[in-house]
């Protein structure tokens, strides 16, 4: 698959996820024709690793021309955590879109990752009141958002997540670094067999999760024998249904495939 396919798809996820739809359909034209829900709940998107909010304007770019929104605003994150609003979101904005800038974007850390995004969910609150967030993140991004839950637990005073879109999640590891393709299998309820340091810690998402969350993820595939889509098994992606199982009010699983590309290309 192509780099625009593949952008397409992941634009066609994150416009079913503002509309409360969870699937695909076989183009952006008959995405385009559905009529969007109007809801006022704030999706934010989180880019990856070494990346920047320019990675995420395709994908918000084309949703705003699809008319499913008119408001996109940034916040920029800097070096010590500081998250900062560009832009407002008017008061009757619908399905207003949030791109955020992690201005140090090669932090490993992922309970700092967990802690920037509180950050930002905490100054969309403030500048919007809303009572209910999307959020949709890639790569790194899924870590920051995972991890994020993991320290706030109960999410007290914070916005509720209503819905969570997970693209080329590496919640059991990364190739050459922690994991390798064919060495991890998952059993039915999507537990891995090897567990890193990471997802030892995020088991404990099994009893935090919150409960009412709607959860995508997407992943990609090479084709090439590998399961993975160049840096991630899809083992490793897809152990996210264990941790959500039972907790997140419903899971689903998209197959991104192709011969010449990788999800870690929308980045």
């Amino acid at each position: 698959m192509s780099k625009k396919k593949i952008i397409i798809a992941t634009i066609m996820a994150s416009l079913l996820l503002i509309v409360g739809v969870f699937g695909f359909s076989n183009s952006t034209q008959a995405v385009t024709k559905k009529k969007y829900v109007q809801e006022s709940i704030p999706t934010i998107f989180f880019h990856g690793y070494a990346s920047s909010f320019h990675a995420e304007q395709q994908i918000t770019g084309a949703i705003k021309k699809a008319g499913v929104t008119k408001t996109i605003v940034r916040v920029n994150v800097s070096p010590n955590g500081y998250a900062k609003m560009i832009g407002s979101i008017p008061k009757k904005a619908k399905n207003p879109i949030v791109e955020v800038n992690f201005d140090n974007s090669r932090n490993g850390n992922y309970h700092t990752q967990g802690q920037w995004a509180k950050n930002v969910i905490k100054v969309v609150q403030e500048d919007y009141k809303c009572k209910k967030v999307n959020l949709v993140g890639h790569s790194m991004g899924n870590m920051a958002i995972n991890y994020y839950i993991l320290d706030n637990p109960g999410l007290k005073d914070l916005p509720k997540i209503n819905k969570v879109v997970d693209i080329a999640g590496h919640f059991d590891g990364i190739i050459d670094e922690d994991d390798e393709p064919n060495e991890t299998t998952l059993d039915k309820n999507g537990k891995p067999d090897r567990m890193n340091s990471f997802y030892k810690e995020l088991l404990e998402l099994r009893k935090a999760y919150p409960k009412n969350i709607k959860v995508l993820n997407i992943y990609g595939d090479k084709n090439d024998g590998t399961h993975s889509d160049g840096a991630v098994t899809n083992a490793s992606s897809k152990s996210l249904k264990y941790l959500v199982s039972g907790r997140a009010k419903s899971y689903q699983e998209n197959e991104d495939s192709w011969q010449d590309g990788s999800t870690q290309q929308v980045t």
